[in-house]
């Protein structure tokens, strides 16, 4: 059975000051509420973020593997990073020694595209008290607070944790929202208009998709837009009376462009297996060019 938390949401980013302060109080009272922070460093050039938290991490920060811990794998026409089961989710996260009274605080190496990730996968597990550290370790660093190299030791959580709380799309409903409704795509200009394709088996987009690049959410230093400035640029490509959805590359940043669109006060819906899926099918249509 899934342990929901129902405490009130503590809103969905924190400021690097803020954590820190909250840190402090939380070691003065440690009988008190607890903030588990969550090191979710993950690039598509260096899936491996281990060494850098190795290197240096937040104080008391668990490092989550992305492609182990919020990924399942199996054949490639499922998509390059399938989500996680309940069963393998809850284990994961009891070795992250997370209780379901805690508050996670996730960060990555920038601009929170990884960490985006695990705030989709614990939400839709049920598990909502889920922040993101705006602007991610680089804002921790360039506030002066220090990191430490050594890894925490903990007692394992007793969190459980059930997958499917959050709407999604699978392959066989994808295609006619994105004609009835409104489907973003949140990879790169040129992924979507098939100019380029390094992942996957082929170059292009689904019809009827709109791009919409989640780059554009954060800043050149990582940090979300303002809110007026999300919901300026999500009404550019939504509509009225129009349900949306996200899909990217494989499932990682369209997560993040769902975060940017809650922060923008929007309720969006996750294509998981994204273009990685839909392109391993060859039966199905591929758009390319600029259009739709």
């Amino acid at each position: 059975m899934s342990e929901r938390n129902d405490a009130p949401d503590p809103g969905l980013l924190i400021r690097a000051d803020e954590l820190h302060a909250l840190l402090e109080a939380e070691a003065r009272n440690p009988d008190g509420p607890r903030t588990r922070v969550l090191d979710v460093r993950w690039t598509l050039a260096q899936p491996a973020g281990h060494r850098e938290y190795l290197a240096g991490h937040i104080p008391s920060a668990i490092y989550v593997d992305l492609e182990s811990e919020l990924s399942d794998h199996g054949h490639a026409s499922l998509g390059r990073h399938p989500l996680p089961g309940g069963e393998a989710l809850t284990h994961s996260a009891r070795r992250w020694g997370l209780h379901p009274e805690d508050t996670v605080v996730a960060y990555d190496g920038g601009g929170n595209m990884a960490s985006a990730r695990l705030w989709w996968v614990l939400r839709d597990a049920g598990f909502t008290r889920v922040r993101l550290l705006d602007g991610a370790l680089p804002a921790w660093v360039d506030a002066g607070f220090p990191l430490e190299q050594t890894e925490p030791s903990l007692d394992p959580g007793s969190v459980t944790l059930l997958p499917g709380h959050s709407p999604t799309l699978d392959l066989d409903d994808v295609g006619r929202f994105a004609r009835d409704h409104v489907l973003i795509d949140a990879r790169a200009p040129e992924r979507f208009t098939g100019a380029t394709e390094p992942m996957d088996p082929v170059a292009g987009h689904i019809p009827w998709a709109k791009n919409l690049p989640t780059a554009g959410n954060v800043d050149a230093r990582g940090y979300f837009l303002p809110e007026a400035a999300l919901r300026a640029r999500f009404a550019e490509a939504t509509a009225a009376g129009k349900h949306v959805g996200f899909y990217c590359g494989s499932g990682i940043t369209a997560s993040h462009a769902l975060f940017a669109f809650a922060l923008a006060g929007g309720e969006g819906t996750l294509f998981p297996g994204s273009w990685s899926q839909w392109s391993n099918h060859p039966e199905l249509p591929v758009a390319t060019g600029d259009a739709p």
